[in-house]
């Protein structure tokens, strides 16, 4: 059943992403995670994050990639959703090892079963603990963000103290539209 939450968050943070990108114009592609090939979003594109496994667009005329599900070379461990500051054409296996073009990385988490909630938030916060570490031995700080559907309100005063301290750039609650839209447009814009 967990899987089946990742996979519905991950469907509707992408829903969003997708219609912030619609409204404002900017030419989108995808990467379809069967064959590997990123072609352009159709003009319906009803269930294409079905068989999504990134997005392409250009903010401002610089190119953004977001991949899901990746790991991390460079501290090993995987990452829910990671925004790249290069084109389809320049992402590689080898560029991917480059901290610098790392532009935000985000743990989302769609368990909606409250008594699972600090849990999942305990595996989010070592994941972006891990993500400071590893940037900040290269002297670099991404930004970074979380997304959860099930927030507890010990949860929500660690997020909150998180984002006064800049320790985190970004959170949303995914059961939250306003939270999800205003997510969806801050990675659009970064």
């Amino acid at each position: 059943m967990r899987n089946i939450g990742g996979f519905i968050a991950q469907k509707k943070i992408t829903r969003a992403i997708i219609a912030y990108l619609k409204l404002t114009k900017q030419k989108c592609q995808w990467l379809h995670n069967k064959n590997s090939a990123w072609a352009e979003l159709p003009d319906d594109d009803a269930d294409v994050e079905l068989s999504l496994r990134g997005l392409y667009w250009d903010s401002d005329k610089r190119p953004r990639t977001l991949l899901y599900n990746i790991t991390v070379p460079f501290f090993k461990n995987n990452v829910d959703l990671v925004l790249f500051n290069c084109s389809t054409e320049d992402l590689t296996r080898e560029i991917i090892k480059t901290p610098s073009i790392y532009i935000a990385l985000g743990e989302l988490k769609g368990g909606i079963d409250p008594a699972g909630a600090d849990e999942h938030w305990k595996t989010a916060r070592t994941t972006l603990n891990r993500i400071h570490e590893a940037f900040s031995k290269k002297k670099l700080k991404p930004y970074t963000f979380f997304i959860g559907a099930a927030i507890e309100t010990k949860m929500a005063t660690e997020i909150w103290e998180m984002l006064d301290q800049s320790i985190l750039e970004n959170a949303a609650n995914l059961t939250n539209e306003n939270q999800i839209a205003s997510i969806a447009q801050w990675l659009c814009s970064l």
